[in-house]
């Protein structure tokens, strides 16, 4: 009898270990939605994203600061990875819900690799901001795009506590367009430290895919 209960309890101990491992699979598989830009006849693509300092309730990770990006069904989706055509110029806007971090190299204060190096900030043409200003950026190191995106100021009134933030709240809307080139997938990130509570800022969700960093696939 004692040998039987023995016998039981290892293979429910190793049918508890089998399943562990599934689930543990099935999360590394899983992968965010991938969100393509809008085609527009005539026009550049299109890709809407915003940048939040707190995920919030419903989220894995609730007080990782994140990027979201729009679907084409219009919903605001917990992902960083973008499909954009090759050879082509998209339009990227993203609204910029989060304060100021500030940048460790104020190179990044200027916008690099977009059409013409300059920015629309609100409506307005712009081609440096103040490093100690800046929130994050979105950058693409293999295609020399580095675009920076000022923060919300600490005392601006309706801020958004978690995401997705809406356009009532405060903001800052950052528009400007680059050129894809052959097909591949490309990196993209932010190089603000934006990581409280991570040694120097650069852990957690500035190293985590579908945070402060994603894939681009040129197709």
């Amino acid at each position: 009898m004692v040998r039987m209960r023995r016998i039981l309890a290892v293979v429910v101990a190793i049918i508890a270990a089998c399943v562990l491992i599934a689930a543990y699979v099935g999360i590394l598989r899983r992968q965010p939605e991938k969100v393509a830009a809008a085609a527009r006849p005539g026009r550049p693509a299109e890709l809407t994203l915003q940048t939040v300092g707190s995920l919030g309730p419903g989220y894995q990770r609730s007080t990782w600061v994140s990027y979201l990006a729009r679907n084409q069904d219009g919903e605001w989706v917990h992902s960083t990875h973008l499909t954009v055509p090759a050879n082509s110029l998209v339009q990227v806007t993203i609204q910029q819900y989060d304060t100021a971090t500030g940048l460790r190299n104020p190179f990044f204060a200027r916008p690099q690799g977009i059409s013409g190096g300059v920015m629309q900030l609100d409506g307005k043409p712009v081609d440096v901001i103040d490093p100690d200003l800046t929130s994050h950026t979105f950058a693409i190191p293999q295609l020399d795009v580095f675009v920076p995106l000022p923060g919300v100021a600490d005392d601006a009134p309706n801020q958004c506590a978690a995401a997705p933030c809406t356009p009532d709240q405060a903001h800052r809307t950052i528009t400007f367009t680059f050129q894809t080139g052959q097909p591949g997938r490309y990196r993209w990130q932010c190089f603000v430290p934006c990581a409280a509570g991570y040694v120097t800022g650069f852990g957690g969700p500035m190293q985590s895919f579908g945070y402060m960093d994603g894939y681009l696939d040129v197709v």
